[in-house]
């Protein structure tokens, strides 16, 4: 009689030789959020150091711009002041004879000392390194100070240009040619001031208020 559990030495051959089975596992969990590619992980400090760079020389570089304007428009108003205000030549040639020279005459002091006190608060901060009051408060002082000085000589300018027109029409000595150099100088500082606004804004508009 053939015993049933008896297994042919083929099979046992095929059985001995055969691998186990594979059993299939999981593959590991990995922190998918918090996995950074090896190109990031080298290049990333680079990069932020870079702009951070980059960001601190525009800044500087917008400073100095600022501090430069302001400086010009100095000059200029400071001129306007001395032109128009030694601009007296005799009876009907005097500046205060008329009311658009003692305008320009006014808002060419007021822009002196407004630009003396800017300059000198911008190259104190340069050369120091420290604000003298909060970047944000700064900003805002600078758009608004620029643009009501700029409106004020762009308007005292505006208001003696058509006086001076009509006397050079039945006279042009050197009382119509000082007029006419103060009025270029406070124009000048006009252009100035609005360039230092342009500045000023945006530097007001990259301020985070967060």
């Amino acid at each position: 009689m053939t015993n049933q559990d008896d297994t042919p030495p083929m099979q046992e051959e095929r059985a001995a030789g055969s691998p186990p089975p594979v059993v299939p596992t999981a593959p590991p969990i990995n922190d998918v959020e918090n996995q950074t590619p090896s190109h990031a992980r080298t290049t990333g400090t680079g990069i932020g150091v870079g702009g951070i760079l980059r960001r601190w020389k525009r800044e500087d570089l917008l400073r100095r711009g600022s501090l430069a304007l302001r400086g010009l428009a100095l000059v200029f108003s400071l001129l306007a002041f001395i032109i128009m205000a030694s601009n007296k030549h005799g009876h009907g040639n005097n500046f205060d004879e008329y009311e658009e020279y003692r305008y320009v005459l006014a808002i060419a002091i007021l822009a002196t000392l407004y630009t003396v006190l800017q300059s000198f608060r911008h190259a104190r901060e340069l050369s120091t390194g420290r604000e003298m009051s909060q970047r944000r408060t700064s900003a805002l002082a600078d758009f608004i100070g620029d643009q009501i000085m700029a409106y004020l000589l762009i308007s005292s300018s505006s208001s003696a240009i058509p006086l001076t027109n009509r006397m050079r029409e039945y006279q042009n000595n050197l009382f119509t040619d000082a007029a006419a150099s103060a009025i270029s100088m406070a124009f000048l500082a006009f252009v100035a001031l609005a360039l230092s606004a342009l500045i000023s804004g945006y530097k007001l508009s990259t301020q985070s208020y967060i």
